[in-house]
């Protein structure tokens, strides 16, 4: 009976020791798998990210024939005309209700707002979202920094807050009045 015992045993380990060898090699051909769908996808996510972006700055600067790289500034393009720079495309980020709110803003080189687009938000869905709406983004249009404070009662001269979305109102206008004061001193230099 002992004998027995010993064999049943020896089976077990035997059996353990093939569970383990085909986890291995499940886990190597996973790992392998996934490499090599990455090193294939991850180029075109890439290159998707690009193109997404250009599509953005085109739609902020429709009448812009190329777009330049700023050097030394980050993600900063100077959207030219006939080789004149007719406005800066630059990154803005500000802390909504939902958290970061990233955007590309499009600044005159006069230091004025000329659009804006919303890249990434996690603001309240029917509230907090219409700061992406053109409706909301009209209100920017043509305005310096200084005119760039958020008001709940409708006036020409500053934002009107989104109805129910005071916060997302005024962390979208903090991301763009920085951009823009951003914008008119690399401007200032410039001349």
């Amino acid at each position: 009976m002992a004998e027995a015992v010993q064999g049943h045993g020896h089976d077990e380990q035997n059996s353990i020791f093939k569970i383990g060898i085909n986890l291995t090699i499940a886990c190597l051909l996973s790992g392998a798998i996934i490499a090599g769908t990455y090193s294939i996808t991850a180029p075109i996510a890439a290159q998707e990210r690009v193109n997404l972006k250009n599509r953005a700055m085109k739609e902020l600067v429709a009448e812009a024939q190329t777009f330049q790289p700023i050097q030394g500034k980050a993600d900063w393009y100077a959207a030219q005309k006939d080789g004149k720079t007719i406005a800066y495309v630059v990154p803005a980020e500000s802390k909504g209700y939902g958290g970061a709110i990233r955007m590309l803003a499009a600044v005159t080189p006069e230091g004025k707002m000329l659009d804006y687009k919303i890249l990434a938000h996690n603001e309240t869905p029917g509230l907090g979202d219409k700061a992406a709406d053109s409706k909301f983004r009209q209100r920017f249009a043509g305005k310096a920094a200084e005119d760039m404070e958020v008001v709940k009662v409708p006036s020409d001269k500053n934002i009107q807050a989104l109805t129910g979305a005071t916060i997302t109102s005024r962390a979208v206008t903090k991301g763009i009045r920085e951009a823009v004061e951003q914008v008119a001193e690399y401007a200032a230099q410039k001349k």
